[in-house]
């Protein structure tokens, strides 16, 4: 007897865990403690963990391959997921609060990796703060994108310092960023887009991308029509923000 009809968490006809069985509330306190293991340390990450085809041993010392995408508030994994075969020598994790969520996005990694044998093997997900343990995962530079699809506005004035995009957290993106990485945003909300991009304007560690830039990033298409947000939006005929800027070493420093 087959895994989907004994589990019906999982789809019969894909293969693939339900939605409807992970489903959280879509607003959670960042600022709040939650209960899941935190490394010391980028290097006390178990890379075997997350990419056990790629790392058969927990002996992470040894290896110079590092995660180089990181998809914040990853939700059900839709970015991720399409950008595993965009990009399938690039090692890619999700970073995502929500119990239930990131538990689906595991299970949805596992079950590609089983339908599509050598693929979906450099993509992986954690559950945890990124708001407070970034720098517990990645090193100076390590990064070479950031993604940050539709996360929550924190609508009310009090709330804005939960906002995942903010003059204090730019400084721990742009440390983890490599000179050149790329932080792409996006949001539904107009208050919220004009917050960020205003944001990553006054900060002295970014820059935005050209047009030209892009139009010719591949990647930008997929901001509005990987993620599960992104697609709900097209269909209600709603309106998107994106802000999309370059880590670049401030003008004081370059000289």
């Amino acid at each position: 007897m087959s895994e989907t009809e004994i589990n019906p968490t999982f789809s019969k006809s894909t293969g693939l865990p339900r939605k409807r069985f992970y489903r959280a509330r879509a607003h959670s306190n960042p600022l709040s403690d939650s209960h899941f293991p935190v490394p010391i340390s980028p290097r006390h990450v178990d890379y075997s963990l997350h990419y056990p085809q790629l790392f058969p041993s927990s002996d992470r010392a040894d290896s110079s391959r590092k995660v180089q995408f990181a998809d914040i508030g990853c939700g059900f994994g839709g970015l991720l997921i399409s950008l595993a075969t965009l990009f399938p020598e690039t090692l890619m994790i999700g970073m995502e609060l929500r119990d239930k969520v990131s538990e689906y996005v595991k299970e949805r990694i596992l079950s590609l990796r089983v339908a599509n044998p050598g693929q979906y093997q450099n993509v992986s997900v954690v559950r945890t703060n990124s708001m407070k343990y970034i720098p517990n995962y990645f090193e100076k530079g390590q990064l070479s994108k950031m993604f940050f699809l539709f996360p929550d506005p924190h609508f009310k004035e009090k709330n804005h310092r939960r906002r995942v995009i903010s003059p204090f957290l730019l400084d721990e993106y742009a440390y983890t960023l490599e000179v050149g990485g790329i932080i792409y945003t996006i949001t539904d909300v107009e208050e919220l887009g004009d917050w960020m991009k205003s944001c990553l304007e006054n900060h002295p560690m970014f820059e935005p991308l050209t047009e030209k830039e892009l139009e010719a990033d591949p990647v930008v298409m997929l901001l509005s029509s990987a993620t599960e947000e992104g697609q709900k939006v097209a269909r209600n005929g709603g309106q998107t923000f994106q802000a999309v800027f370059r880590r670049i070493v401030p003008s004081d420093q370059s000289s």
